[in-house]
Order: structure tokens, then C-alpha cells, then sequence
């Protein structure tokens, strides 16, 4: 079993991210789960969502403690949060930011900084990253391929905003591929 972390505030699709992204690896052929952590949060808040893969089926109910990936939608959590916390060697941590930041990062996890916030500005017109993240991690990890990713999209999303989230996606899955980040 893959575990997958995505840390993001309140408002900013951490949620509606771990749906595609379970909802794209069950297309695919793989078990999947997806769920959210928060309580009475309001937007703008600290918000965590899971996301689990495996071959075989998943009874495990729990938060996850060890992810083998960790998305963070927005960099300044990492001031607020332990993002990394029970990351080990092999992991990958993606993360939303344009600078060039040093992380104190568990020995042997792979680090990878992404501006899905210019992605998103430029392809949707709004700074909603999880679409951008989504393609980035589908690129990185190997968990979802991009087709299944962009029919879990067009499945939540109609017309010019599946779109323009498609392209998103594309575009951060593209950059990783090439190594343009």
C-alpha cells in the first residue's frame, strides 16, 4: 500500500484533490480511498486529505501517519505544520512555491518545488492549485496516469473549467517530466 498526504488551507481543493486522484488510480485498476481531516475549520485554515493506493483491498481507516508522498498546496504551512512528519527515504514531497527554498527535509525524500500558483493563474484564471498539484504528482510518483487523471477531472468538472483544469494539470505533469522544475 502508497500513501499519499496533502496538506493545503481551507478553500484551496485539498479535499476535491484526493477524489480525483483516488477516483483517477480506481479507474486505472488500482484500490483506492480517499478522505479529509478537518473539524470545524473555517476557509483559510490548516486542512489535511488522504489519499491511499494498493493492489489489494484497503481495510485500513485510519489517518495517515507514513505517507510515501505529501503534497503541500500552500508553503507557508510548513512555518505551521510538520508537513514532513513520518516521511521516509523514497518519499516525495511536492510542493507549491516559486522560490528556491531550503527544507529540512527527512534524509532520502525527493523534493519537488512546483509554481502551481502561476500554472493555475495563467491556464484557470484563479490561484486554485490542486488541479496543477494533481498533474505534478501524477508525473512525479507514477501512482495515476494522465489519462485516467484528466477523465476524473472532466467527471467533476464541466465545460471551460474542466478545461482549463485539464490543461493545468497537463502543463505541471509536462514541466516534471521534462525536468523543468
Amino acid at each position: 500500500m502508497r500513501e499519499l498526504r496533502i496538506h493545503g488551507r481551507g478553500g484551496q481543493g485539498s479535499v476535491t484533490a484526493a477524489e480525483l486522484i483516488a477516483t483517477a488510480a480506481f479507474t486505472a485498476g488500482v484500490y483506492s480511498q480517499a478522505f479529509p481531516a478537518f473539524g470545524v475549520e473555517r476557509r483559510g485554515a490548516p486542512v489535511q486529505a488522504f489519499v491511499r493506493f494498493s493492489d489489494e483491498k484497503i481495510r485500513l481507516r485510519s489517518q495517515i501517519y507514513e505517507p510515501d508522498y505529501i503534497i503541500v498546496q500552500d508553503s507557508t504551512l510548513i512555518h505551521d505544520v510538520n508537513v514532513f512528519a513520518g516521511m521516509s527515504a523514497g518519499g516525495i514531497a511536492i510542493i507549491n512555491t516559486e522560490k528556491d527554498l531550503k527544507y529540512n527535509l527527512p534524509e532520502g525524500v525527493k523534493l519537488i518545488t512546483i509554481d502551481a500558483t502561476k500554472i493555475a493563474m495563467e491556464e484557470i484564471g484563479r490561484p486554485i492549485t490542486n488541479t496543477t498539484l494533481m498533474g505534478a504528482f501524477a508525473a512525479a510518483s507514477g501512482e495515476i496516469t494522465l489519462d485516467a487523471l484528466e477523465g476524473a477531472i472532466r467527471s467533476r468538472f464541466d465545460g471551460k473549467l474542466a478545461d482549463t483544469n485539464v490543461s493545468a494539470a497537463k502543463r505541471a505533469y509536462n514541466m516534471i517530466k521534462e525536468g523543468r522544475v
